[in-house]
């Protein structure tokens, strides 16, 4: 059966709204994706409906300088939930004003949110973006009074590359003892290096993300350690062979998605180390396409599930 044949009927429209010319730019030319990228979201932020939720930049001391930031605070009474979000854009686009995303966190839940800049490839590798990401972390919760957050009630999560980013987050902040954290929300993570599954060898669309496109960019991520056997399960979480101590977690795929069966198999490692973990699979669903066709019944399903699963966990 095609490929556009087994996608949600209300989300075959999107499949020509992500140009091909913009995907493939990502594997081919970082500077021109991130160009066009930074027009659509321009674009999709001013269709966005008004919110309360104030939004502030600013810039926090991280291992590379200055480590620029976005604080979303809804308004709610403190102490409030935190999440450190972390956008995707497969390691290579995107930024930390993610209105699109990070509003919805936090007016449904009512927490406060980071969002952090981290270091992109290919100017950097997955050290610099993990180690962005850890002092975003660690910053929120050492400033959890100026925020409002109650520490105890901290969660990072992320979509796609930031989804790939916030599993592997998890496992290095467990090895360096850092701040405790009560739960990882993984919407559609990029997780595998390898791609070595049937959804990782079938899903080639040219207007989704896709394989080609997927492994140019882990390679950038990666740099020299690209292709080996050596990969650190900071970069690419489905190379973890230790799941223990590990916050529990929120895994969430389409069917039509490049990353399935690399999440389903991650969420069931994560079961299998006694992880409490919840695994929502949609059928018909795209890479994205929530964000893409938003008043599509399969992607308030989706949003709805991912924005639920943070509520109960930290809410």
């Amino acid at each position: 059966m095609a490929f556009t044949d087994q996608v949600d009927p209300e989300l075959r429209p999107g499949l020509d709204m992500f140009p091909a010319e913009l995907l493939s730019a990502i594997g081919d030319d970082p500077p021109a994706a991130r160009r066009a990228f930074d027009e659509i979201m321009s674009q999709l932020k001013d269709t966005l409906p008004p919110t309360d939720v104030e939004i502030e930049e600013r810039a926090i001391s991280g291992p590379g300088g200055d480590l620029p930031i976005v604080i979303y605070q809804p308004p709610v009474p403190v102490p409030r939930p935190g999440l450190l979000w972390i956008h995707g854009g497969g390691y290579i686009i995107g930024s930390a004003r993610d209105d699109a995303n990070v509003i919805g966190f936090a007016e449904h839940v009512g927490c406060t949110v980071v969002s952090v800049d981290y270091r992109l490839a290919p100017e950097s590798t997955y050290k610099d973006s993990v180690a962005d990401c850890f002092a975003g972390l660690t910053w929120m919760v050492d400033n959890a009074s100026e925020l409002g957050v109650d520490p105890n009630r901290v969660a990072i999560g992320g979509a796609s590359a930031g989804g790939g980013l916030t599993a592997g987050l998890a496992h290095f902040n467990r090895d360096q003892g850092g701040p405790a954290l009560a739960f990882q929300m993984l919407i559609y993570p990029m997780l595998s290096d390898l791609h070595d599954s049937p959804s990782g060898n079938e899903i080639t669309h040219p207007t989704v993300w896709n394989r080609d496109v997927s492994l140019k960019a882990w390679q950038m991520y990666l740099g020299d350690e690209y292709g080996s056997d050596s990969v650190s399960p900071y970069a690419a979480a489905a190379r973890a062979t230790d799941f223990s101590d590990l916050p529990p977690a929120f895994v969430t795929v389409g069917t039509m998605d490049l990353f399935r069966d690399e999440d389903i198999n991650y969420a069931q490692r994560l079961m299998a180390a006694g992880i409490p973990t919840e695994l929502e699979v949609y059928a018909g669903m795209v890479h994205g396409g929530e964000l893409l066709l938003p008043d599509a019944a399969i992607s308030k399903r989706m949003v709805h599930g991912y924005q639920e699963a943070l509520r109960r966990a930290i809410g």
